[in-house]
């Protein structure tokens, strides 16, 4: 897939619309807590900033819905105005509209190298519609459309596709071809020894990117809580793990395909357990030879497991990996993930991981330098997978 990137078209001058992933956690007093995805989108920035653009960055930031005016359920977009001003070290203008006069008049004073960031676009009734009289508003007096948002691409939203039909020319930032370009090469041509990681609560979620890779990976392990329904299938106890019953004849038929295919998929063979998902709760180790009890649920992956993963990972050529192999967010059930994520980092292969939860914990971790690619966009990345089409890349122009 071969789609124009800013490093393709003469930036100078220009007004350059970049529909960026802000989608970041504030805390009650309306501060950023976690500035990664901001950062994430720092060298588009820099580059368009250095090449003489004059930028209009938008974002969404929470859940769809709103009214025309921005309301008191979605946050405003100013604490990342200012999180953004401090890491670019220059003023960020910031526009309490969206769209509209005043909008126009701050586009109008732009000069080379600013940078003026609008309200949250989903406080916009038209942007989740994809809108196509709201995409020309912000279309309007803009020259180049940048997406730099994988995560968003999934979505027909306004400033994800419609805009499009309205500017000259779409292009990817620098975020998002990496992004393609990666994803691309795992999709169509990947080297032989293709080893997949897979996490999540929710086989539900990950289901048709495990048929589909089950055709080309080497060796697929398996770990978070999808890893309870295979194994639930195949007659193991998990106890009260939680396990999707509609699924248990598509995993036996998965693992069927996998042996036929000579795939080598593996499972957790231990794991930690707890009566319950708590910070101070009491755990147990269950070990190889035994089953998890009734009342407990399987939480994170063993040490045992963690071996076993570690091992095959060891003569990886590339590893994709999506969604974290346990509650990684409370401390007690993140040892899977985090020592995995060291195993991965430590190996020579390319490696793809993707996801919010795991982004956040690769970082925690401290190896997202170590990663080949480290993308936010989850959702987007095992649609790609998948051979699925997303509207944010469908609707860029080609080289």
């Amino acid at each position: 897939m071969k789609k124009k990137s800013i490093e393709d078209i003469d930036v100078k001058g220009k007004r350059a619309f970049a529909r960026v992933d802000f989608n970041v956690p504030l805390n009650d007093a309306g501060e950023v807590t976690d500035d990664t995805r901001i950062r994430a989108s720092l060298p588009t920035l820099q580059y368009l900033v250095k090449n003489g653009a004059k930028i209009v960055c938008a974002s969404h930031l929470g859940t769809p819905g709103g009214d025309k005016k921005p309301d008191l359920t979605l946050p405003p977009l100013q604490p990342v105005a200012q999180r953004l001003s401090q890491l670019l070290h220059q003023e960020v203008t910031f526009s309490e509209e969206i769209v509209g006069e005043e909008v126009e008049i701050l586009k109008s004073q732009l000069k080379e190298g600013d940078i003026l960031l609008l309200q949250n676009l989903r406080s916009h009734p038209g942007e989740t519609s994809n809108d196509p009289d709201f995409a020309r508003e912000l279309a309007k007096n803009i020259d180049i459309y940048v997406n730099d948002a994988l995560d968003d691409s999934i979505y027909s939203h306004a400033s994800i596709q419609a805009i499009t039909e309205f500017v000259p020319v779409s292009v990817t930032g620098l975020l998002l071809k990496k992004e393609i370009d990666y994803l691309t090469m795992a999709l169509e041509n990947p080297p032989k020894n293709y080893t997949v990681i897979l996490g999540g609560a929710r086989i539900s979620d990950k289901i048709h990117i495990i048929t589909h890779l089950v055709h080309r990976a080497k060796k697929i392990l398996i770990g978070g809580g999808i890893a309870y329904t295979f194994l639930k299938a195949k007659g193991v106890a998990v106890g009260s793990s939680k396990v999707e019953e509609d699924y248990f004849q598509l995993c036996r038929d998965i693992l069927q395909k996998a042996e036929e295919k000579n795939v080598k998929l593996l499972l957790p063979i231990d794991h930690i357990a707890a009566l319950s998902i708590e910070p101070e709760v009491t755990i147990r180790m269950i070990k190889k030879s035994d089953q998890i009890p009734e009342e407990m649920m399987g939480l994170d992956i063993g040490f045992e497991t963690i071996r076993l993963f570690a091992q095959e990972i060891k003569d990886a050529e590339l590893i994709v990996w999506n969604g974290p192999l346990g509650v990684f967010e409370i401390e007690t059930f993140s040892a899977g993930t985090v020592e995995i994520a060291k195993e991965v980092a430590a190996s020579s292969a390319t490696s793809i991981i993707g996801g919010g939860d795991l982004a956040a914990a690769i970082h925690k971790a401290g190896v997202s330098h170590q990663v080949s690619l480290l993308s936010f966009g989850g959702i987007a990345m095992r649609q790609f997978l998948s051979g699925q089409k997303l509207p944010g890349i469908e609707s860029l122009s080609e080289e």
